[in-house]
């Protein structure tokens, strides 16, 4: 059956930003902001290592070169367009208040609630494991990517849950609609997939997993949400080229 993959990912975030929630009270704030330092640095190594996955080919000389560096700038340009014009990042702010004042009954602006909300949306949601995983699982009806990520969500939603709160209980909506979507759509496209663009999608994908971490240590400095389009660029292109 397609689709337990999703279904998985989702119940071990709620499960683990619900712990999460449980410890919060007794972490001192000094601690929560080394460890959304922590959090930070990891996600931009990991951002890192999957780019350099995607641009980076070893010659038969034992020597580096580049590859698809032009697609990387087509698509994070073109995707930054397309997200700025449809404002996804202030969509997802608006989901963000709405979960807050409708689903835990509370009229109060909770910046924090909206920020662990759109941090752990994007961070699970923009990963490799996310995309390549729900293409599987809508494809050949194969979880155990997605089922190895619930693992990995469940320990990252407890620790920022831990930090940030209960926003991140909620990113399980965003999680739910983008990769079931994913996999729901998966056969409808897969004449255009290959390898080489699901690596395309993926590696753009770790570039806003670094994103993310730039935005943990600094600040938010960028715009991942208006970002998202970018990963389905190499797609496009690969209809139309």
């Amino acid at each position: 059956m397609i689709g337990l993959g999703t279904i998985a990912n989702v119940i071990a975030i709620a499960i683990g930003a619900t712990i999460g929630l449980i410890v919060k009270g007794g972490i001192p704030e000094r601690f929560e902001k080394t460890i959304m330092s922590a959090l930070g640095l990891s996600s931009m190594f990991i951002g890192i290592s999957g780019t350099l996955r995607g641009i980076m080919i070893i010659n038969q000389d034992g020597s580096l070169s580049s590859q698809h560096i032009m697609l990387m700038i087509l698509s994070l340009v073109v995707g930054g367009l397309i997200g700025e014009w449809i404002d996804i990042e202030k969509r997802l702010e608006n989901l963000g208040v709405w979960c807050e004042r409708r689903l835990t009954f509370t009229k109060r602006n909770d910046d924090q609630f909206v920020e662990g909300f759109i941090t752990t949306s994007l961070l699970f949601c923009v990963g490799a494991m996310a995309i390549v995983g729900s293409l599987e699982d809508g494809l050949n009806a194969n979880a155990s990517i997605l089922y190895a990520k619930s693992i990995m969500d469940g320990i990252a939603a407890l620790i920022f849950a831990a930090s940030l709160g209960r926003g991140v209980l909620f990113s399980i909506i965003p999680v739910a609609i983008y990769q079931g979507g994913i996999t729901l759509l998966a056969r409808l496209i897969e004449p255009y997939l290959n390898d080489v663009v699901i690596s395309q999608m993926s590696f753009v994908g770790s570039i806003l997993i670094f994103s993310i971490g730039i935005n943990l240590i600094f600040g938010k400095k960028i715009k991942i949400g208006n970002l998202l389009p970018a990963i389905v660029i190499p797609i496009i292109v690969q209809i139309f080229i």
